[in-house]
This record gives C-alpha cells, sequence and structure tokens, in this order.
C-alpha cells in the first residue's frame, strides 16, 4: 500500500508538474497542425501549392550542407507523407538560430580573440615539435573553435561519480574569489544539498557564484522556488533557454555542459550532473557508471572561458575582459591538455571532429565509452575502417538503457560494426553515461559529447583533450576495467535478433536523426 501511495503520488507530481503541462501544449499544437495541414489539403488549389513546396523542401535539403544521413531521415518522411513531412520540416527541420543569437555569437567569436595572448598558443606549438601526429587535433581545435593548448596543468581522472562529488565539495571549500557552475541537470537530492550548503557558506563570506542550469534537463527535478533561493543567498543565476509551450526549433537545443571553475585555478568537466543517481546515492538504472576530470593550472582558462561566453550570451552582456578570472597557478605537469567548447550555432560539428581526428589517428588500439551509439555513415564508416586496417577497436554501451528507443537505435548500428571487427561490450551492472575515448595510450577526451545526433548537432557541449598525460593512462586502465564488468556482444548473438526486432531497429534508425 505504501508502495502504491508513492508511486500515485509520483506519477500525479509529474502530471501537474510544469514540463508536463507545456509538452502537452506543445502536443495539442501539433496535432492542430497535422489537422490543418490535411484539411488544407482537401482544397485543390493549397493542395497543389503544398505539393510543389514538397518538391522545393526536398530539393533544398539535398542541396543543403546538413549531415547525409539527417536528409535521408527527413527526405523519406516527406516521400510517406509529403505534406505532413514537408510542413513538419518547415517547423522542425530547419537548423537555424533565431537572428539575435546569430549575431551575439558573430559579435562574440570577433571579440572573443582578443582574451587570448600570443602566450596561450605556445603549449600547441611544444606540442606539435614533440608529436607530429597530434598537430591536426591540435591545429583544428585552435583554429576552429579558439581552444589552445595548454602545459602547466595537472589533470586528475575520476571513474565513479562518488569520487568526483567528494573531489568537488573539497575544492568548493578552498574556494577564496569565484565560483562558476554551469549544468545541465540540478536536482534535489543528498548530492545537491551539500553542494548548496557550500555556496550558500561561500556567498555569505563575499565569494562571487554564477550558475546556470539548463530549464528542461533541471525542471523536473529542481528545488522548489530554487532561483528565489539562489538570488537570496547572493547566487547569480541564469536559466538556459527556458522551456515553454512554442513549436520553435531552438527548444531542442540544451546545454549539455557540466562545468564547475574554482577562482580560475581548479576545473572539472565530464558527464556527471549534479543528482543523486550519479553518485548511486539512489538506483534508477542499476549501477550508474560515469566519469569527470579535474584540472589544475592554465588549462583551466579553457572552462572559464567557455563558461563566461555562454553567461555573457545568455546575458546579452559584452563586457568581454575576461583576464581577471585568468589562473594564477602554473604547476608542472606531464602532458598538455586542450578544452574547447561546441555549440549549435556555428555549424562546425567541432565534438563530432574531435572524435573523428582522434580515431583517425590511432594506430593501435581505440576504445570508446558511450551511452548512445547513434552514428552517421562517416561515423560508421570510419569505425569500420580503424578496425578493418588492423586498429584494435572497442566499444562500451549500457546494458541497462535509460531511453528504450535510443538504445534499439544503438543496437541496430551493431551488426555492421561488428561484421568489420569492431568489438561492443554492454556494461552489464546497469547504466554507463560516460563519455569518452582513448587512443594509443597517447590521446583520450572526457566530456559531456555523446556519439548521438543530438550532441554532435543540437546541444551546447564541452570537452578535455589530454595528450601523453599521466590521466590518458587512467582513463585506459578504466576502461578496461569496465569491459571486465560487461558482456561482449558477438556476431552469433547479433544473428540470433528475431526478424521484427531488426526490423524496427532499423526503422528507429532512419528517424534517428529526427528523434
Amino acid at each position: 500500500m505504501n508502495l502504491l501511495y508513492k508511486t500515485l503520488k509520483q506519477i500525479l507530481k509529474i502530471v501537474t508538474g510544469r514540463i508536463f503541462l507545456i509538452a502537452l501544449l506543445i502536443l495539442i499544437q501539433v496535432v492542430f497542425l497535422i489537422l490543418g495541414t490535411y484539411f488544407l489539403q482537401t482544397i485543390k488549389v493549397i493542395n497543389f501549392i503544398l505539393r510543389v513546396l514538397s518538391w522545393a523542401v526536398v530539393l533544398y535539403i539535398m542541396r543543403s550542407t546538413y549531415n547525409p544521413t539527417y536528409k535521408l531521415s527527413w527526405i523519406i518522411l516527406i516521400l510517406i507523407s509529403p505534406m505532413i513531412g514537408t510542413v513538419f520540416f518547415v517547423v522542425f527541420g530547419l537548423q537555424q538560430m533565431p537572428p539575435r543569437f546569430r549575431a551575439y555569437i558573430t559579435r562574440f567569436h570577433r571579440t572573443l580573440k582578443q582574451q587570448f595572448r600570443p602566450s596561450d598558443y605556445e603549449g600547441g606549438l611544444m606540442l606539435r615539435k614533440e608529436d607530429p601526429d597530434a598537430a591536426r587535433s591540435v591545429t583544428y581545435l585552435e583554429s576552429q573553435a579558439l581552444a589552445p593548448v595548454y602545459a602547466n596543468t595537472e589533470s586528475t581522472f575520476y571513474p565513479v561519480g562518488e569520487l568526483f562529488w567528494e573531489a568537488l565539495l573539497t575544492e568548493l571549500k578552498k574556494a577564496k574569489h569565484y565560483i562558476f557552475l554551469e549544468y545541465f541537470i540540478i536536482s534535489s537530492g543528498i548530492m545537491w544539498t551539500k553542494v548548496e550548503e557550500i555556496l550558500f557558506e561561500k556567498a555569505a563570506q563575499g565569494v562571487e557564484i554564477r550558475l546556470i542550469y539548463d530549464d528542461l534537463g533541471s525542471a523536473i527535478a529542481i528545488p522548489p522556488r530554487f532561483i528565489h533561493r539562489m538570488e537570496e543567498a547572493g547566487i547569480q543565476t541564469h536559466v538556459f533557454n527556458q522551456f515553454r509551450p512554442s513549436l520553435d526549433i531552438f527548444m531542442n537545443h540544451r546545454d549539455h555542459r557540466k562545468i564547475c571553475v574554482i577562482d580560475g585555478n581548479v576545473g572539472f568537466t565530464g558527464g556527471i550532473n549534479l543528482a543523486d543517481e550519479y553518485i548511486n546515492y539512489i538506483d534508477r538504472f542499476g549501477h550508474w557508471k560515469d566519469t569527470a576530470i579535474m584540472l589544475k593550472g592554465e588549462g583551466v582558462w579553457g572552462l572559464t572561458i567557455s563558461f563566461l561566453r555562454m553567461w555573457e550570451l545568455q546575458r546579452s552582456l559584452w563586457n568581454l575582459d575576461f583576464n581577471r578570472y585568468r589562473p594564477t597557478i602554473h604547476p608542472e605537469s606531464d602532458g598538455y591538455v586542450q578544452t574547447f567548447c561546441d555549440d549549435p550555432m556555428d555549424n562546425k560539428r567541432i565534438g563530432e571532429n574531435v572524435y573523428l581526428n582522434i580515431i583517425h589517428a590511432a594506430k593501435k588500439n581505440l576504445f570508446i565509452t558511450t551511452p548512445y551509439l547513434v552514428l552517421d555513415d562517416e561515423m560508421t564508416e570510419i569505425l569500420c575502417t580503424a578496425a578493418q586496417s588492423g586498429v584494435d577497436v572497442r566499444i562500451i554501451t549500457p546494458k541497462i538503457p535509460d531511453k528504450w528507443y535510443v538504445h534499439s537505435v544503438t543496437r541496430a548500428n551493431y551488426p555492421r560494426l561488428v561484421e568489420a571487427g569492431v568489438r561492443i561490450f554492454e556494461y552489464t551492472p546497469g547504466f554507463i553515461h560516460a563519455k569518452g575515448i582513448v587512443s594509443d595510450d597517447r590521446y583520450a577526451m572526457v566530456g559531456t559529447i555523446n556519439f548521438d545526433f543530438r550532441s554532435f548537432y543540437l546541444h551546447f557541449e564541452c570537452g578535455t583533450v589530454l595528450y601523453h598525460t599521466k590521466s590518458v593512462l587512467q582513463v585506459r586502465d578504466d576502461f578496461l576495467k569496465t569491459q571486465d564488468l560487461s558482456e561482449e556482444i558477438t556476431l552469433d548473438m547479433i544473428q540470433k535478433v528475431s526478424t521484427i526486432t531488426r526490423l524496427w531497429r532499423s526503422l528507429l534508425s532512419i528517424l534517428s536523426p529526427l528523434i
């Protein structure tokens, strides 16, 4: 009876919550859009116009610079239902930012370079001399993401959320000047409560605290009157992209980053949000496996810039002198770090191209962890080619999914990869949320970027590339330990999948860029 009461209470909380009501209003708008389109088809002149428009839209899609898999999904939808597909593409498919955001980002990129000094690029020059194989990745991020390479940085890898949380609390308590926090999910619970206690204490001491959280990611579980509580405590707070009952393509763009910067000298990023499942205090999908990286020293500047550019963008404030937030410590390091951010405003696919560059550079081995394996043909082909060229390619995905439909698409990608020699493992104890890649014991990337269309094309993301640091070996060792807890997917297992299941997965794969 007690369990039933809790379940009913939880359901009531969901159906009366803001996100549910907004989603319901959006659904009503979609239904009216569909019914309205069908009604207009009964009018011969409008029917003719819509059919001509559908062909024009298909030609536009074919000539666009969109990803080929994304193009194919929309064209198939339009072929199935020309009217509905065309209207939906115009409303949802055009990958365009609101004019004000395009103007902001153009202005921002023109002035962002002013924040970097010539000395910021010395790390890249040194790394190119020491390791010419890294030049491709280094140059790409320097030129396209304005992300210099830094030496004089310590990096520590955390293989589980519990260790990250412990380190985060320790470093927050040391803050003297400022704390920056940017997270996709903030949720009521023990993890956030402990963080909040320290933030309130530090704010009372005069420490400058700025906080950004994503509205859609946090809305269901965020504490009541959250912004009011933060502002009362003296914590500057911004909600990214408030979720509204509007058929607005920009609602798809979420702030998926996880960044914490303390006094410019300590920075955290990775896959871990501020919610109890990430430290396994509550059980949602079995054991929650996630990772993070802590930087100390010059490399933290990349995270600081990532946070401040988002803060300035949302506040529409263009006081771009960030230099007072620069690192003040310069520890010796055993390698180099390059922290970058990615956003959907510039259509550069930074996150995906970082992965592609690391895959291209692999000579011996390539290990990937990701909660979602939703690949386009280019990524699939490159992974298959690497395996067929003798590179030991291994991928770990979850055994227990958090989204059944995405897991179906993930498994739909197994056959071609396994046939090419890629070894795939599913994390048996539960859900693996870690996003990362490690290659040849030389390079690794830890961040927020999933192997899926949302991370590559729709979300604001961030990551840290590690070159020749001890933490690269920590990432590798963690992968191998995680593999020991995982079940390998064999070709025999794939061939036993029923025909109906295969067809269902194929259908979801075709539509995956639109989900």
